[in-house]
């Protein structure tokens, strides 16, 4: 749910940095820049087969680095892991409150306090031992996934019938106010690639699949991926069909849902109800991930011990307790704002991709396997491209609040 989840709000990203500066070109380009972080999806995925192949109790860039490249290293990848599930959930619970206001509206001016209560209750949920495995977690992901792929299919059979949907949520004339250059394509790419955020969770728990876990690991890899795909793509698409204006009251997929299924109809309120579960699912992810990796952290010596001792319900409850309280914070300060979130939010992803893919090459170079060369180009390749982007995150996104990134990680390092 977690990697799913992020295509809630990757095309709206894209187009906020866009249209406000060439109007309605962005349309146009929104379909170039999707293409490129397709791309970037494809190497990725490739390249976290490589991690499950070699990594059969779980990897994560933590222990990959650590164990392929040294402690320093290990222990970067490490912070910029846990602060990415802290944002996970701040993010997350702002997004799936975006889309309940973008239904009902006259709840817009309570969206922190919503926000504040999902962290509370999926806390609350966690320390009485609610099992991300538990098979109600799948329903609405199941849910969201044939939801999309309905709306994205009606939608193109009806532009292609009886041509483009208007949706009249947004009433505002489009006045581009530059030119396109290359600093705006790569502002909006850097926005749009937090769609590629969760992608690493299968690689950190291979051990949770059924056997031949590897296989089963690599399978859902690859359907991920798809899924990603098909939605992500799909949405861009619906969005330059119906021209939708990105606000910051009203989320894209609710004005394309309006303009494919004509109005608040019922189909309308099915989007914004799945999409807002299955970003509440999303922040459950990290309510699993982030005390699991709290505890590998501190056996390791980095940080308290507290953090590796389990509760009553046997649930790493300090982890819990901790991932909470500072995504709360982080929702309150920001104001369960997700374009100012954002910023934040994919610098530690992609930081972590390239000290994950890093320290894969180091390993198929210690290993007498066969085929480690092709193994070592396929990680080399994405190490490349993962610190390429990483980098143009960073000098995009650095004023508007990367920068706090910037500083936490090296922080949380030496204080580990």
């Amino acid at each position: 749910s977690d990697a799913i989840s992020s295509v809630a709000y990757a095309s709206q990203e894209i187009l906020m940095a866009l249209v406000p500066i060439i109007g309605a070109l962005s349309y146009e380009w929104l379909g170039n820049i999707s293409l490129m972080i397709i791309g970037l999806l494809f190497i990725l995925t490739v390249s976290y087969v490589q991690i499950i192949k070699a990594y059969p109790h779980g990897g994560g860039a933590y222990v990959v680095a650590k164990e392929n490249i040294g402690a320093l290293p290990g222990l970067t990848a490490g912070a910029a892991l846990l602060l990415d599930y802290i944002l996970t959930v701040a993010v997350s619970a702002s997004s799936g409150v975006a889309a309940i206001t973008s239904a009902f509206p006259s709840l817009a001016k309570h969206s922190v306090l919503i926000a504040v209560v999902i962290i509370a209750l999926l806390t609350i949920l966690n320390l009485r031992g609610v099992g991300e495995s538990s098979r109600m977690f799948s329903i609405p992901t199941y849910l969201f996934i044939f939801s999309m792929i309905f709306m994205i299919g009606y939608g193109i059979v009806r532009y292609y019938m009886y041509g483009a949907p208007t949706t009249h949520m947004i009433n505002q004339t489009l006045k581009p106010l530059g030119d396109v250059s290359i600093f705006l394509i790569l502002k909006a790419f850097s926005s749009g690639c937090s769609a590629l955020t969760g992608l690493e969770a299968v690689s950190n728990a291979v051990p949770n699949f059924k056997e031949p876990s590897q296989k089963n690991a690599t399978k859902v890899m690859v359907l991920l991926t798809c899924i990603i795909l098909l939605i992500f793509g799909g949405t861009s698409i619906l969005a330059r069909i119906c021209r939708v204006v990105p606000n910051d009251n009203t989320t894209v997929l609710a004005q394309i849902a309006f303009g494919v299924f004509s109005g608040k109809t019922f189909m309308f309120y099915v989007i914004q109800f799945t999409t807002a579960v299955i970003l509440i699912m999303a922040c459950n992810t990290s309510f699993t991930g982030f005390p699991m990796l709290m505890s590998v952290i501190a056996r390791d010596g980095y940080v308290p011990r507290s953090f590796a001792t389990r509760g009553k319900r046997l649930s790493f409850s300090n982890g819990i307790i901790f991932l909470a309280i500072i995504a709360g914070i982080l929702v309150i300060l920001f104001k369960a704002d997700v374009h100012s979130l954002i910023p934040l939010y994919s610098v530690g992803v992609f930081l972590s991709f390239t000290l994950a893919q890093s320290g894969m090459v180091i390993h198929w170079n210690r290993t007498n396997e066969k085929g480690k060369t092709k193994r070592k180009i396929i990680n080399g390749f994405g190490a490349f491209v993962t610190l390429v982007t990483t980098c143009v995150i960073v000098k995009e996104k650095f004023a508007l609040g990367a920068w706090v990134i910037v500083i936490l990680i090296p922080t949380i390092v030496v204080i580990m």
